[in-house]
């Protein structure tokens, strides 16, 4: 596969061109005849004229490549190395929502053909790929793993926003349904990578890999929450505790706020299911999970409380909330807690704007019901700083005042400002 990829007598196709496909899908296609395949036409447009549709990428990514951007299924036949790096995620009730990748599935096994290769980028709870998708493979295809056909599993790792640590810039996981599969689809990545590859043993180890990286993050940024609440009520300001410990060479340096996006908040719910499946109830990732999801209602409630000290009657106050996006300098709104927050302000009758120069304010109302103002005004009581975006970062006091009524409140999720100056002119409070 490898050396017919080299000579150009096959093609990748991928499928799925999120912020995880796109860049693997322009990165192959340096090297490799590539067909890009994504089912929103809209995107596919985009991506066709050098437009990254999540604007991670600049369109010099899209020069001198040899892809093809399609929506038609029928088109991808032509490829022999199919690499599927749909979303995951979960549905109101947090079961892991698997129908973009059964979906993939489908689509791959319609047009699978013998000698093809099939890898998975998506996460997914260890035994998915196998259990889930490898039998939707053979039933469409009428093939058998191993005599037919290969499987693999390379989890992604792509951060958004991160411009350092980027695809071709780390350690890649891949894995394999048997020897032969595991050394071909290590060639392919590797001759992409700068960082190299490690071959897990097994297709299941490469799952659980990636789904523990994102439970780890989410555990520790949920006892860094749970911290956070106990030191409020001491009254001690939890950023200058993390200082003081993270003095000491092997503390690890996380920090309390809202866990979003589509990884950290998402994953360890895969995990969950599977091991209920197995009639394990895993206590500390649930705990974990609880924490985290329980942050938008401490941080209102907080700010309800704050109100009335200051002598205001939350009802007939009006704020802000500054950022919308899961993370810093990203478009990203997916899974946002924010709109979380938002949610519960308004339980208590708050009056709440939310602004975003990063997000789309179409996706934002089409995603969540939720409208973002065209302007800031002059008369806010509470102004919460959600996302510590770098213009944020960089506004100072009086750029508040302009905003606020009297005796506003500040609410610096991020702990970006230097809590001394600020509470000398204002009300002042983070996590």
């Amino acid at each position: 596969m490898y050396q017919d990829l080299l000579n150009r007598k096959t093609k990748i196709c991928v499928v799925g061109l999120g912020y995880v496909g796109l860049p693997i899908a322009l990165e192959f296609g340096k090297y490799f005849d590539v067909i890009g395949f994504d089912i929103k036409e809209d995107r596919v447009a985009l991506m066709k004229a050098g437009e990254d549709p999540s604007k991670e990428l600049d369109r010099s990514a899209f020069e001198k490549k040899s892809i093809q951007f399609t929506s038609n299924p029928d088109e991808i036949i032509n490829a022999s190395f199919y690499v599927v790096a749909v979303p995951t995620d979960i549905d109101e009730s947090r079961v892991p929502n698997l129908k973009p990748i059964l979906g993939a599935s489908k689509s791959v096994g319609n047009i699978l053909k013998k000698g093809d290769y099939v890898v998975f980028e998506s996460t997914v709870y260890p035994g998915c790929t196998e259990e889930d998708c490898l039998p939707i493979l053979e039933r469409l295809s009428g093939l058998k793993l191993g005599k037919d056909f290969k499987l693999g599993y390379s989890p992604e790792r792509i951060v958004p926003g991160d411009k350092t640590r980027t695809l071709t810039k780390i350690t890649k996981i891949v894995s394999g349904s048997d020897a032969e599969a595991l050394e071909e689809i290590a060639k392919i990545y590797d001759h992409i990578l700068e960082e190299g590859i490690h071959k897990a043993s097994s297709i299941k180890v490469a799952e659980a890999a990636k789904v523990i990286e994102n439970t780890q993050r989410d555990l520790n940024i949920s006892l860094m929450n749970e911290l956070s609440m106990i030191f409020d009520r001491l009254n001690i300001d939890t950023k200058e505790v993390l200082e003081a410990a993270g003095t000491k060479w092997n503390f690890l340096k996380f920090y309390p706020g809202l866990v979003g996006g589509h990884c950290i908040s998402v994953d360890p719910y895969y995990l969950l299911h599977k091991s209920k499946q197995l009639g394990i109830d895993p206590q500390v990732i649930a705990a974990g999970r609880r924490i985290n999801d329980g942050m938008p209602s401490f941080i209102a409630k907080k700010a309800a409380q704050m109100l009335i000290e200051n002598g205001k009657n939350p009802g007939n106050c009006k704020a802000l909330i500054m950022g919308v996006t899961f993370k810093e300098d990203v478009a990203d709104i997916r899974n946002s807690k924010v709109i979380d927050l938002y949610k519960e302000l308004t339980s208590y009758s708050i009056h709440v704007h939310i602004t975003d120069e990063h997000a789309s304010p179409n996706e934002v109302a089409h995603e969540y019901g939720v409208s973002m103002v065209d302007s800031i005004s002059s008369d806010y009581d509470l102004v919460i700083v959600a996302v510590g975006h770098d213009k944020y970062k960089h506004m100072n006091i009086s750029n508040y005042k302009s905003i606020t009524n009297e005796n506003p409140i500040i609410i610096d999720l991020k702990g970006i400002y230097d809590k001394e100056t600020w509470e000398k002119a204002m009300t002042y409070w983070r996590l």
